[in-house]
């Protein structure tokens, strides 16, 4: 993008913006109207080089013409004179609040100049309002810079998450967004075991960064250890429960429906652990304690895809694939990257013949089943677990 245009997309100011706004001496109007003549024509040129000295002349002659003092405020920053910029994006601003690019300039402008306070100041009070997301992602990128530098991690993550909303497949927001919030995680580490390093709590974080790391036995004993400090611990309950149903240890695995449902004593409302109990009864043959509890999920989150394919499976085995298409149906919609979804949706589509539906929701299958061996390959690469097992694995065709 040229420098002219830089100005006129960026920063909405129209090649018009240098004809006088202020009232200026007689005298003075015509040497005005020629250095603004010159330097509209350099901008038109592309030759910021020459149309910067106009720019500072007509300045000089009228110190309170705002686009004046903003148009040369851009070309200094553009040209890397960040210093020189601030006066004059200040000036416009002063004058002109409204101009919202021009002040995310100067907030960008101060921070390479070293003026760290008045930058955050400028860009915290500019950043709601922009609405070009390669500009916004600049400003905001500067201010998660400025907070990062200061320790203010909360507020860094909720720029990030601000762009992200726009911008949720930006791989480098993205990847902001996972180091900010690793930080954060270490932060409340750090700062848990300096204050209770004996807590539930503490064994509660412990245990659930070993089980990450795949350290079963001693993540196990931390979850045990937090349980014994405080059988009420929000959560401890759960995260032992699940941790137990995906060990390979069968003993183990055993042990996994006493944690849920002492969640389930602790909150009754615990979706998770409902879902999970159902998990259970499925994979010992008894549809309708699953049925129960899979309904009993959905009914405390409508919104859980997987509690929704879950009780879809169940009726398909009462031979209610009406009711269970309705549901998988529902899954796709609010996670259509759920693979076991398109594929059970598939399988009642082709019993129905409809072909052509059911070759569509194959493909989608085959898609989002490829899209998740990569993300597992990279997992196990990384010599990490994720933590999450998918019971449909095994009946699901390679």
């Amino acid at each position: 993008m040229s420098l002219k245009s830089m100005l006129l997309a960026l920063f909405f100011l129209p090649s018009a913006s240098l004809a006088l706004l202020g009232q200026t001496a007689a005298s003075n109007q015509a040497e005005i109207e020629q250095h603004q003549r010159l330097a509209r024509q350099y901008l038109q040129e592309q030759r910021p080089d020459l149309a910067i000295p106009e720019l500072q002349t007509l300045v000089a002659l009228d110190p309170q013409n705002t686009d004046t003092q903003a148009n040369l405020g851009v070309l200094l920053f553009f040209r890397g004179d960040y210093q020189g910029a601030v006066p004059h994006l200040r000036t416009a601003i002063s004058t002109r609040p409204e101009l919202w690019k021009i002040q995310g300039l100067l907030g960008l402008a101060e921070g390479r100049s070293g003026d760290s306070e008045s930058s955050r100041k400028d860009l915290e009070a500019v950043f709601p309002h922009l609405t070009e997301d390669k500009f916004k992602t600049e400003v905001g990128r500067a201010l998660i810079d400025n907070y990062t530098s200061t320790g203010d991690l909360e507020k860094a993550a909720t720029v990030a998450s601000t762009l992200l909303a726009s911008q949720p497949t930006d791989t480098s927001l993205l990847y902001i967004s996972y180091r900010l919030y690793n930080d954060l995680a270490d932060k409340a580490m750090l700062t848990l075991a300096l204050a209770a390093p004996n807590s539930a709590q503490m064994h509660q974080v412990m245990a659930r960064e070993l089980a990450r790391h795949g350290d079963e036995a001693p993540a196990i004993a931390n979850y045990r250890e937090a349980i014994k400090i405080d059988p009420k611990l929000p959560g401890v309950h759960f995260e032992l429960g699940n941790l137990l149903y995906n060990s390979t240890d069968e003993k183990l695995q055993a042990e996994a429906e006493t944690e849920f449902k002492a969640a389930l004593a602790a909150n009754p409302n615990d979706e998770k652990s409902q879902l999970m109990l159902g998990m259970i009864a499925a994979k010992h043959g008894d549809s309708k304690a699953a049925y129960d509890d899979y309904s009993r999920a959905l009914q405390l989150q409508p919104d859980d895809a997987d509690a929704a394919l879950e009780l879809a499976k169940v009726l398909v085995t009462m031979n209610q694939s009406e009711k269970a298409q309705e549901l998988l149906e529902r899954a796709i919609q609010i996670d259509p990257s759920n693979s076991v979804a398109h594929y059970r949706l598939a399988t009642l589509y082709r019993r129905q013949g409809k072909t052509e539906e059911a070759d569509k929701e194959i493909a989608e299958y085959k898609k989002y089943k490829e899209m998740k061996d990569k993300l597992q390959k990279v997992f196990h690469d990384m010599r990490v677990e994720s933590g999450q097992k998918n019971s449909d694995d095994a009946d699901l065709p390679k």
